[in-house]
């Protein structure tokens, strides 16, 4: 009996960590949603997920993350079992936090059909990109004012819609986008980022990200995320476009 159950308690633990992941990005294409197609844009949980993607993950599956987590809800585990890997935690956590910040949405999950279900992660979905597609469209031509020096020009200009010409291949967002460590004053290391001889790798910060752009070897966290561009960005999505020039005022 012993082995057996450790027979079936290798299984289920197998079938449970081959589940897909649900933190990487989710479908793009306009999800069918079936009865809902009618009024898709005004459904509030279109809503719910342009917050859910804006505050809490901004590129998760969610059709994975709601059947992953109504299927740990049903063993009844808890978010911290052991039992769960550290990326199932995470994802488990996310799930949670779906259902806190939608009214009654254990529930509807619990009591709805296999299909019903698949339309309510659809809905999410859809506000999920609408929300990164309306803020990385209005971003990436802000963006142009906020890497401009005052009284300047850039050369050559970016045009504001346009991809093409950004990158290492400007001198300016090359600047920016250079690991922190390297020197892009360095010509040699320039051209090797702009023809790709420097991989770039994701644990590589770029300098955007440091206050001033300034970064420490001795103290690598030091100014890390306190970046200006990072405080225009939030404000832009967060607050409004506005705000973004808005000097702050004095609160009591």
């Amino acid at each position: 009996m012993a082995s057996q159950r450790s027979t079936t308690s290798q299984a289920t633990t197998g079938e449970k960590r081959g589940r897909s992941s649900a933190l990487e990005m989710g479908p793009r294409k306009k999800p069918f949603v079936g009865c809902y197609n009618a009024r898709t844009s005004q459904d509030p949980l279109v809503h719910h997920g342009r917050h859910f993607g804006r505050s809490v993950h901004a590129f998760c599956n969610v059709q994975t993350l709601v059947t992953n987590g109504i299927a740990l809800m049903s063993e009844d585990i808890d978010v911290n079992d052991e039992s769960l890997t550290a990326i199932e935690r995470k994802e488990y956590g996310v799930f949670k936090e779906l259902l806190r910040m939608i009214p009654s949405m254990e529930a509807r999950l619990m009591e709805s059909s296999e299909e019903m279900v698949t339309t309510i992660a659809e809905l999410i979905q859809k506000g999920i990109n609408g929300a990164r597609a309306d803020d990385t469209k209005g971003v990436k031509s802000a963006i142009i004012d906020w890497i401009t020096p005052k009284g300047q020009s850039l050369n050559p200009h970016i045009p504001r819609n346009v991809k093409s010409g950004r990158g290492f291949n400007h001198g300016r967002t090359g600047a920016l986008l250079c690991p922190a460590g390297l020197d892009w004053a360095n010509m040699e290391t320039r051209t090797k980022l702009v023809n790709g001889q420097i991989q770039v790798a994701g644990d590589q910060w770029p300098i955007f990200l440091y206050a001033n752009y300034t970064y420490d070897a001795e103290d690598p966290w030091n100014g890390l995320l306190r970046s200006g561009l990072l405080v225009s960005a939030f404000k832009h999505i967060f607050t409004s476009p506005s705000s973004v020039d808005q000097e702050p005022k004095a609160t009591r």
